[in-house]
């Protein structure tokens, strides 16, 4: 059995967990998820406990238990305390300005990129070189995020690019004649 599957997940305060025969639904104060469930996975509430077991003894059913009890935890923590993730602008010039539901950047190209964000992410920009995108959706969150920064990628030399606020940029030596 995984080692993971084999802790419990608490049901927080204000969460209300549905769990059906082949779908969990949990529903908080930000927001609400669902996540289908395969047959290789047997989900039991207990109390304010959710305990993941492998239906089967194959390899493939005790990766999906740890699996799919780290996807419900995520789904817990995401509808009560929700996801945040920080990215910084470096370069000369380089800015970000949140317009509602709006990104607007500008890169260093000859135009300015904007990103519509996506249902349940919202953006702010506290300083023009800082990115704060938050939701309920752990892998929304990311996928937004990488979004951002795939316009333009931290490069080697000068570091300059967007990158995550923890992201550390390995910088190259330049070439020497």
């Amino acid at each position: 059995m995984s080692r993971v599957a084999k802790n419990p997940v608490a049901i927080p305060e204000k969460v209300e967990v549905v769990l059906s025969a082949n779908n969990i639904a949990v529903s908080g104060p930000l927001g609400k998820l669902n996540h289908p469930l395969t047959d290789a996975v047997v989900l039991k509430r207990e109390g304010e406990t959710i305990t993941f077991t492998a239906s089967g003894d194959s390899q493939h059913s005790r990766a999906m238990s740890g699996t799919l009890r780290a996807l419900v935890a995520n789904m817990m923590h995401g509808v009560s305390t929700g996801f945040t993730k920080k990215l910084t602008l470096v370069g000369v010039g380089y800015k970000a300005n949140a317009q509602g539901q709006m990104l607007n950047l500008e890169l260093g190209y000859s135009h300015p990129i904007n990103h519509n964000m996506p249902a349940g992410i919202k953006v702010q920009t506290p300083t023009p070189t800082e990115v704060i995108l938050t939701g309920f959706d752990k892998q929304v969150v990311g996928q937004v995020a990488a979004q951002i920064r795939s316009y333009r990628a931290p490069e080697p030399y000068k570091g300059k690019g967007v990158r995550y606020s923890d992201e550390v940029v390995a910088i190259k030596e330049t070439k020497k004649k």
